[in-house]
């Protein structure tokens, strides 16, 4: 009879800032990304976060700031993509009708009336007042938004997205 025995496996959670070779801001990826980067050599520590990555051979600080060994140019996208997630955090998971706390996205011009899913659009909505609406325009139900939607104007929502810093980061996002 033969007994196998598992390892004890460590689980990776967190993300790191992925620096060019100029530390100019990049990305945001998954630690374990961020690992195989520097195993591969094609990245090295800047700042390293909590803890330690293990496996039977190697030991490695958890990374929080990667720096790319070799310049990447990248293609920069003009438009920043519309995403649930992106729309709460744009409006601070907050109602654009009356304040109170999101739990959907709402068309402003509703689609079935031609209005598309687009950054001034669309904005986070409570379900009371999305089902209110319904398809009617706020001006229709004499309502005005508190602040009129539009696509981010802040740089670091290329590098960032919807997610919230790390401390560690502010060095090098501040420089973006």
């Amino acid at each position: 009879m033969t007994t196998t025995t598992s390892l004890p496996t460590t689980v990776v959670s967190g993300s790191a800032l992925v620096l060019n070779a100029t530390y100019e801001p990049l990305c945001v990826v998954p630690v374990r990304r961020a690992a195989v980067l520097l195993l591969s050599e094609k990245a090295e520590t800047v700042t390293p976060g909590d803890g330690f990555l293990r496996s039977e051979r190697r030991m490695i600080p958890v990374p929080s700031v990667v720096r790319l060994n070799r310049y990447v140019k990248v293609a920069r996208r003009r438009n920043i993509s519309v995403t649930r997630r992106a729309v709460f955090a744009r409006d601070g998971w907050r109602c654009g009708y009356c304040a109170g706390a999101a739990e959907t996205i709402d068309h402003v011009l509703p689609r079935s009336r031609g209005g598309g899913h687009t950054w001034d659009n669309v904005v986070a909505s409570c379900e009371r007042c999305n089902h209110k609406k319904n398809d009617r325009t706020p001006s229709e139900m004499g309502w005005k938004l508190a602040v009129p939607p539009a696509a981010p104007k802040d740089p670091l929502w290329r590098v960032l997205g919807h997610r919230t810093p790390d401390p560690r980061w502010a060095v090098w996002l501040m420089a973006a």
